[in-house]
């Protein structure tokens, strides 16, 4: 290709914990060829497999290039547009609606986590300029596991995933990573190389406990059980870390009671494993090599999901593992060190939100203003939410729905306008990993394909066309360009940690944040939380049973990720898979299932007909469907509006409990 070849940088901003460094290489204006960044200091050239599609999902003849309107919503029947009318569409019906009910809360501002480039956040910087707006309280990712952390520990301690390398023995609670965080299995390889053990805890056996020395199967939403489980053999052999319950540890003094009363054998017949199983965990935690625990996301998917989580914390904290080598591991969200670019609302005016867990029932009863349009970008809630039929519904009622996107995915086929989005490869942002320490740019490598915009484009486009209307809207500064927001993202505490001056240094490759880039504090472990007994939950990390089936509905829907996608993602440029359900063979001999023929799984929520298959591994009460993408939502057709018990203090509202579905099966 010679000196043609242009190379250009970019950060993966899939939700992910990889982050990857990337490299494009255009020759001729055409992207021909995505690698890994050398430069890139946690992923190290690597990539995941699912980046090599990139070129082909910019090329992909289903992607979106111009605006669309739709002649009657659902019916299929596009129109082209242009952005001029479509915005001036928004932004009449949003001065329309103002007109009429004196405010924008009938106006809900839907996005998720489609993009983690910060700039892709634009959405939500309008509507805390706006202030009477609506939106959406809670993460259907992870809010349960970042609450437990606020109550323990004031947060998560800062935690670098490469020093997992150095770890004594890893424990690996409810997470897949040989499929899911393809990338951190390096570092958790050279701990092995030098003699650790690796641990893994789950109700499947998966691609990660293959690789074990150790797997211990556990019933579904038991985590916490196990973890109290050990606590109380490791107090009865009065091998807990004494200088920590001295120094670090707060409400040692109320729980001890609540542990003397529990039963190691109950415990472990209520979480389906050995009692020998915890005499291992025990010999493990309280050994003389550092822990290093990682809890996966979906344990905490539960209604009882942030107290599993809360036990977890006391097991690591009170056996002395907290710190590195030894360490816990979840999420390391660095979004917060970045600056808020544009001015919020007056104080009073702040954005009405519904719960996330039950958007269709919060948009049902919200009446005072009702919610009549629905702007929704980086989602795909008729795929990923609970209850998509009473959503579908709750869109089809409304006056104007709108949908930026890069395909048309079933929220978008719901829509009125289809806007399309520039990919991450066509523009500037800054992607921070929830995971790791290193940050780096996306460096657009050509203009954004047809007429697509990025998402600061649209809601600058927008605001341009609503100050016409509304006059309140004059100060947002709708003029700027990408690079200029990205300015104001970067403060001088950024520019410290990362060791930079300015932003474009980052095109000379991705930085990590120096040690300590946190402000130094005490790393104290509540045991008891008063800030949690406040808000009404348990002050300890107590036991609080999973739900069970019932009688209609005996058995229990796990959902785990495949390496095919991320939710809804990455299955734009593929025919949908069939979607195969796998039960136990000992399940299925019982009922007279055979595997190979369709079943009808369903429950009150909805149904869906899949091909049963069999598998030793899966728990005999419930039913296994990876997730597929490009299925339309199928699975989520069956999933309730159930809450997870933690999740208000760090995203504003619970989750779903996504692995509390319980289903019944028929076949065909």
């Amino acid at each position: 290709m010679g000196d043609r070849v242009q190379i250009f940088r970019h950060v993966c901003p899939r939700n992910c914990y990889n982050a990857c460094g990337l490299l494009s290489l255009v020759e001729g204006g055409v992207i021909r060829e995505i690698r890994g960044d050398a430069a890139h200091g946690y992923s190290h050239g690597r990539m995941c497999h699912l980046a090599y599609s990139y070129p082909e999902l910019v090329y992909h003849p289903r992607r979106l290039l111009y605006p669309l309107r739709q002649q009657g919503r659902g019916t299929g029947s596009w129109r082209r547009t242009t952005w001029d009318r479509a915005l001036e569409l928004m932004a009449g019906k949003m001065a329309d609606l103002k007109a009429r009910y004196g405010s924008y809360l009938p106006v809900l501002f839907y996005t998720n986590s489609g993009n983690l480039g910060l700039l892709g956040q634009s959405l939500n910087w309008l509507a805390d300029f706006l202030g009477d707006v609506t939106v959406t309280g809670g993460s259907l990712c992870w809010g349960a596991g970042l609450d437990a952390a606020y109550y323990d520990f004031g947060g998560y301690p800062p935690a670098d995933p490469e020093l997992m390398a150095e770890a004594g023995e890893i424990v690996i609670w409810g997470g897949n990573p040989a499929w899911t965080a393809t990338l951190q299995m390096e570092f958790v390889n050279r701990a092995r190389e030098k003699g650790a053990g690796l641990t893994v805890i789950d109700p499947l056996f998966t691609a990660t406990a293959a690789l074990a020395d150790c797997y211990i199967q556990l019933n579904p939403g038991t985590d916490g059980a196990l973890a109290l489980a050990v606590l109380r053999l490791l107090w009865e052999e009065d091998r807990l870390d004494k200088t920590f319950l001295r120094g670090k540890a707060v409400g040692w003094e109320k729980f001890e009671p609540y542990l003397r009363d529990l039963s190691v054998e109950d415990l472990a017949g209520l979480c389906g494993v050995e009692p020998r199983a915890v005499r291992e965990l025990a010999d493990l935690y309280a050994g003389p090599r550092p822990v290093a625990t990682w809890i996966g996301f979906g344990l905490q998917r539960h209604v009882n999901g942030g107290q599993n989580v809360r036990a977890i914390h006391a097991l690591v904290a009170l056996s002395g593992n907290l710190s590195p080598p030894g360490g816990l591991y979840y999420a390391n969200d660095k979004t917060s060190l970045f600056s808020r670019p544009v001015e919020g609302a007056p104080a009073g005016r702040k954005p009405r939100a519904l719960p996330v867990h039950d958007l269709a029932g919060a948009l049902r009863r919200a009446h005072d203003p009702p919610v009549k349009m629905a702007v929704i970008s980086r989602a795909n809630p008729l795929s990923q939410n609970s209850d998509i039929h009473g959503l579908a519904r709750a869109l089809q009622e409304m006056e104007l729905v709108v949908v930026v996107d890069y395909f048309l995915t079933p929220t978008a086929r719901m829509a009125d306008l289809v806007l399309p989005a520039a990919m991450f490869l066509e523009a500037w942002d800054v992607v921070p990993s929830y995971w790791h320490n290193w940050i780096g740019l996306n460096q657009p490598a050509l203009p954004p394909r047809g007429e697509a915009r990025p998402e600061i484009a649209v809601v600058s486009g927008l605001v341009r066309a609503l100050r016409e209307l509304d006059p309140a809207l004059r100060p947002f500064p709708a003029d700027r360009t990408e690079e200029e927001w990205l300015a104001r993202l970067f403060n001088p505490r950024v520019y410290e940690a990362l060791g930079i001056g300015h932003f474009r240094e980052l095109l000379e490759g991705p930085r990590p944040l120096k040690q300590g880039w946190t402000a130094p504090r005490e790393i104290k472990y509540y045991i008891y939380s008063v800030e949690a007994r406040r808000r009404g939950l348990p002050g300890l990390p107590v036991l609080r049973p999973a739900p069970r089936g019932s009688s209609l509905y005996p058995y229990r829907l796990l959902t785990p990720h495949t390496t095919g996608g991320i939710n809804s993602q990455f299955g734009e440029a593929r025919e949908p898979a069939p979607l195969t359900a796998w039960v136990h063979p000992d399940l299925a001999a019982a009922k007279g299932w055979q595997p190979g023929r369709k079943v009808r799984i369903f429950n009150e929520w909805g149904e869906i007909r899949v091909l049963l298959a069999v598998s030793p591994v899966v728990p005999w009460d419930s039913v296994v469907c990876y997730q597929e993408p490009g299925r339309d939502g199928d699975l989520n057709s069956l999933v309730p509006p159930l809450a997870t018990d933690m999740g208000h203090v760090s995203c504003g509202g619970p989750g779903v409990a996504y692995h509390d579905t319980f289903v019944n099966l028929q076949p065909l």
